[in-house]
């Protein structure tokens, strides 16, 4: 109980320390499954835009992953709702050769924070959507735990 009682503590404060995050928010999947025509979109909101920002997709997945990548589409769309970005990426969750799988993890679960604009400025403050969907072969992509959408300021450099 007091081990539980200090990770929960633990967490709470590096949550609490992270003064470059604008956005996060993670979407926790039943039964483990992202279907292909379950597009999930992230609303978020710009209040200034003179410092630059990173923008990545969170992945959380379990051993029993059965592919080496995985393939995701991401459309942002302004203020207006006018799509200004949209690209099909791919990312190695697991090493090719060895099957040792990346990310940080405990157990058979593992993270992955997947960088898809860096240092890129927004053209006006506003509402933005991020839609996300996987692009791989099987329409039903099992082992993904939670999605998730990140946006945070770049840190300026002394």
């Amino acid at each position: 109980m007091k081990r539980t009682v200090f990770l929960v503590l633990v967490v709470i404060h590096f949550q609490a320390c992270d003064n470059h995050r604008i956005y996060e928010k993670n979407y926790d999947l039943a039964d483990k499954t992202w279907l292909s025509d379950s597009v999930l979109r992230f609303d978020f909101e710009l209040v200034t835009i003179e410092q630059p920002t990173n923008l990545f997709y969170n992945i959380r997945n379990s051993l029993s992953y059965p592919f080496q990548n995985l393939y995701v589409k991401y459309t942002l769309t302004d203020t207006l709702g006018q799509v200004f970005r949209e690209e099909l990426v791919n990312h190695n969750l697991f090493d090719v050769k060895t099957g040792k799988p990346f990310g940080s993890g405990i157990g058979d679960v593992f993270d992955h924070r997947i960088k898809l604009l860096s240092n890129y400025r927004f053209e006006n403050p506003g509402k933005y959507k991020i839609y996300l969907q996987h692009y791989m072969r099987p329409d039903t992509l099992k082992e993904v735990i939670s999605v998730g959408v990140r946006l945070e300021r770049v840190p300026v450099e002394d």
